[in-house]
């Protein structure tokens, strides 16, 4: 049932995760942009070869040219996208807390494009790996604010009596810490050029603590935990075999006889795919986190609904 003080709406959340959707152009372009090292394919910026960035013939231009100028595009389509759902969110949102937070991705967009000109105007790789990762963040953050607008978190009901989560509140913390920390690693290969093994050991070690955290989450029958901790082993699991993948098509398997070809397109393709993904591996990290901060909350808090039966909690989120 919903809350009194909070509706879901349908649109409001189709909104938000089309939003987030949206932000995955720029960073799928971005993540090719530097697979193929086209980051400085101009020189100058806002401008693009001193055309101003939307009267610029990027449809006459090919190769890094035509790569880094849809990155530009890209960028500006998802801060338009990002001051509709600020919009939406300030109009009909009741809940401040999550106004803010979507004030807060619009003024996280905003960074990343500084960062981005940044990395142009000082031909700076330092810029470029921040760009990368905290681009990451962004995403993640729409993804909450997806989260926080769904049906499941604002009507969902638990079954039986209040159990208690917060054991699980310090493993599920540390997850997304060693995820950004294993993403850091990775942006610093891409864009500096070393972490390469503390990365390939590093990855090993996070897919065994996710398998520690879905294990221990198994022990609390709250479906969606359970859900969310298991989606986060595949996700771990998946990223670790795109980065195996990776690794052979960019140094080759001598002991098989496989000589990895340079920017061939398997290998410009699994790079990029291994660090897109390792995206939606972070926000499925913070999308457990926050769905166990909720139920605890709520728990603790002892948040009744007037239509739950025989007084439980409700689990649709804080209000």
């Amino acid at each position: 049932m919903s809350s009194p003080f909070t509706e879901y709406r349908p649109w409001l959340h189709r909104v938000a995760v089309s939003t987030a959707a949206l932000a995955l152009v720029p960073i799928v372009i971005g993540a090719l942009v530097t697979t193929l090292r086209a980051g400085m394919a101009f020189l100058d910026w806002p401008n693009s070869d001193g055309h101003n960035i939307f009267l610029y013939p990027w449809l006459m231009s090919a190769g890094d040219k035509f790569i880094e100028h849809g990155h530009r595009l890209a960028g500006i389509l998802i801060g338009i996208g990002a001051i509709a759902l600020t919009v939406v969110l300030w109009t009909w949102e009741s809940r401040a807390w999550v106004r803010w937070i979507g004030l807060g991705a619009l003024l996280c967009v905003i960074v990343q494009g500084l960062l981005g000109g940044m990395r142009v105007l000082q031909n700076d790789q330092s810029f470029a790996m921040i760009h990368g990762v905290f681009a990451a963040c962004v995403f993640s953050l729409f993804g909450a604010v997806a989260l926080f607008t769904s049906r499941g978190w604002i009507e969902s009901q638990p079954e039986g009596v209040p159990i208690d989560v917060s054991h699980l509140k310090p493993f599920v913390l540390v997850v997304p810490v060693a995820v950004f920390g294993q993403y850091l690693l990775g942006g610093m290969i891409r864009h500096l050029g070393f972490g390469l093994h503390e990365h390939f050991g590093l990855a090993f070690l996070v897919l065994l603590l996710a398998l520690f955290v879905a294990a221990k989450c198994y022990g609390v029958h709250v479906p969606v935990i359970r859900k969310s901790a298991w989606l986060l082993v595949f996700a771990v699991g998946l990223q670790v075999m795109l980065g195996l993948a990776t690794w052979v098509l960019k140094y080759g398997f001598p002991t098989v006889g496989f000589v990895a070809v340079h920017d061939s397109w398997q290998q410009v393709t699994s790079r990029t795919v291994h660090t897109v993904f390792g995206m939606f591996v972070l926000l499925t990290a913070v999308l457990l986190c926050l769905r166990v901060f909720r139920i605890d909350y709520l728990v603790r808090s002892r948040c009744f609904t007037p239509d739950s039966p025989g007084g439980t909690p409700a689990l649709g989120g804080l209000k």
